[in-house]
């Protein structure tokens, strides 16, 4: 987490976070197609890209919420790829459009998005749960028991 505060809306940046493998894409804001959007041939992808995910760490775990408005959680995938990546994806369809209706003004996004993490080594990669309410993802990792070591004390002769 940053201590320098953001200019850009009091958002939590995560660009120099070591874990977060989000890419910045420089062309997202202009209204030209960026050369990502090229790349995958849409631009839809970026839509939803703003998924808002805290991560926190507590003494027991590592625990993900995410911000899903109005998906279902049929529409939302988590994954661990390469052992040590958490990969949360969805997609948010656009609204079947009637060519009676007017529209005065579209402001929900749709489209798909996905974020990944690299996990710390002392993740229990194989106790994952995730769960949903009210929109909001939680994912919870529980983490790994850190074993003291056993400590003896030697007397000195002498």
């Amino acid at each position: 987490m940053s201590l320098i505060p953001s200019f850009f809306g009091n958002r939590r940046s995560s660009a120099f976070d070591p874990f977060s493998l989000d890419v910045w894409d420089p062309f997202k804001d202009f209204p030209f197609s960026s050369p990502s959007s090229l790349s995958t041939g849409s631009s839809e992808t970026s839509a939803f890209v703003n998924t808002r995910i805290d991560w926190k760490e507590t003494p027991e775990s590592h625990v993900f919420k995410a911000d899903v408005p109005g998906l279902k959680k049929e529409e939302v995938k988590v994954e661990v790829e390469d052992d040590r990546v958490l990969q949360i994806s969805g997609e948010r369809n656009v609204e079947k459009e009637d060519k009676k209706d007017t529209w005065h003004r579209v402001e929900r996004s749709s489209g798909k998005f996905m974020r990944r993490f690299r996990l710390p080594e002392n993740a229990k990669m194989d106790q994952i749960k995730a769960s949903m309410e009210n929109g909001v993802l939680t994912v919870t990792i529980p983490k790994l028991e850190v074993k003291k070591p056993d400590v003896k004390s030697i007397e000195i002769s002498g």
